[in-house]
Formats: structure tokens, C-alpha cells, sequence
């Protein structure tokens, strides 16, 4: 059992880690957010500066507005802090990157284990085809998400960018330019609509074959065990940038 602070518990996400961490034994101890209407047995409250439970690890569904917040809290108490929120900026990853020498942090773009494991598949193609095929990201999601491309998109992204020869150009909107495609793009197409909770694809195209990759997402309970598993793992961690990667690494030990 571990005692969780949950930031964004009255969203979505937050209700469904609620939930999970209450089938697995966990509590939530406390809440963090802007509606401190108080769903669970647990007290909220409406930003970080104000909570002071006692916790095991913070746990972040919320929005990146809140992320300075949760790390001035981490830093203060020592808590470890699991980001799952999407949509951060490159100066906000950058500090995450930056204050993890001080504190321990886990933070990945999905906290889905079969979405690494495509991440893992996607470099491997990539390595292979990279300079031969063309690639394009589909990625669909519910009406309600605010960013896109998703983190996650962006992630499978530059893992493939990371082993191909040479650097892709990430093309998000084809519809403005009037021109062939070229052989370093990797484009990235987002759909929004209805309750999809995740669906991404990506797509090899060469000559007369096409190779597809594709992990679908049937309900939000995979990124909140994803979350709790991350949560477990990093209880009594030293501080330092920790990534699905290294959860796998130990579970696999």
C-alpha cells in the first residue's frame, strides 16, 4: 500500500486513478484542484502551495499549467513526483529534465505499457525502413483533449527519429503546402471526436507494401495502472529523471 497526493483528481484521469488505486489497496490521501469539490473520502485542494498531506508519491493528471507548482511541492516535502499530464511545453520539459537532479521524477508522454513497447517496434521499423519507406503518425482521441499532436505522437516521433540516418522534418499540416512530399518528413495527422480514449498508427509506406503499426487504447484503465505502477517504483527513489523504460528494466529483474 502507498499513500498517493493526486493532482487533477477531479478530472477524467483523476477519477479513474481514484478508483484503481482504491482496487489495488493504495490511498489517496489527499487532492489537488482548481474544483476542491471533495468526490472522494479525501480532502482537495486547489493548488500545490496549499496541500500538506503526507505522502508516499504525487501523482499528476492535471494540466501543464500546474506542473511549477507540483515541483516547488516535491521540492519541499521530498515527495517523488509520476507526471502523467500531456502537452508540455519544451521550456517546461526542459525544467523537469533540469530540477530531477534535485528530485526524483518519473515522466513519460504515456504511461501505457503496450504504447512503449510500440515505441520500442516503431525504432526497430524505422532503423530498417527508415530511409526507404515513407512514414506518417495517425493519432485519434475524444473531443475534450486539448493538444495536439498528442504527446504520445510526438514520443513514437522522436524515438524513430532517434535511429534514422537523417533528421525527419515533422509535418503537421499538409493542406497548406502544394508540393511533393519529401523523403525526411514524418507526418502527424490528429482526430478528434467522441469518447476515443487513444488510438495510434503508424504507417510504413513503400513501394507497393505498406507496414502498420497500431496500439488502441479501449479504456483510460491502462494509463491509470500505468500510473500507479510508475507510482509504486518510485517510492524511496533518489532523485533523478526516471522513464516507463526503467519501470520495465525493474519489473523484468
Amino acid at each position: 500500500m502507498i499513500r498517493i497526493i493526486l493532482s487533477g483528481c477531479n478530472g477524467h484521469m483523476g477519477t479513474v486513478v481514484s478508483n484503481c488505486a482504491r482496487e489495488r489497496g493504495d490511498v489517496v490521501v489527499a487532492g489537488i484542484d482548481p474544483n476542491t469539490q471533495s468526490r472522494e473520502d479525501y480532502p482537495v485542494f486547489p493548488n500545490a502551495d496549499q496541500c500538506a498531506a503526507q505522502a508516499d508519491v504525487i501523482i499528476d493528471f492535471s494540466h501543464p499549467s500546474a506542473l511549477d507548482g507540483l515541483l516547488a511541492l516535491s521540492k519541499r516535502t521530498g515527495i517523488p513526483l509520476v507526471i502523467a499530464t500531456t502537452g508540455m511545453s519544451p521550456e517546461q520539459i526542459e525544467k523537469i529534465h533540469k530540477i530531477s537532479a534535485e528530485i526524483p521524477i518519473f515522466f513519460t508522454a504515456n504511461m501505457s505499457l503496450g504504447i512503449n513497447l510500440l515505441t520500442e517496434l516503431a525504432k526497430t521499423a524505422a532503423r530498417v525502413l527508415g530511409d526507404r519507406f515513407d512514414i506518417e503518425i495517425i493519432e485519434k482521441h475524444h473531443n475534450r483533449k486539448l493538444d495536439a499532436p498528442s504527446g504520445t505522437a510526438l514520443m513514437l516521433a522522436d524515438a524513430m527519429a532517434s535511429v534514422m540516418k537523417e533528421e525527419p522534418e515533422y509535418v503537421y499540416d499538409r493542406h497548406s503546402k502544394r508540393e511533393k512530399r519529401k523523403k525526411n518528413e514524418i507526418g502527424m495527422h490528429s482526430i478528434r471526436g467522441g469518447t476515443i480514449v487513444g488510438e495510434h498508427e503508424i504507417l510504413f509506406a513503400g513501394r507497393d507494401e505498406v507496414i502498420s503499426l497500431t496500439h488502441i487504447a479501449s479504456s483510460r484503465d491502462v494509463f491509470a495502472t500505468g500510473a500507479l505502477s510508475a507510482a509504486h517504483f518510485m517510492v524511496g527513489r533518489e532523485p533523478g529523471l526516471y522513464s516507463m523504460k526503467d519501470l520495465i528494466a525493474a519489473t523484468q529483474v
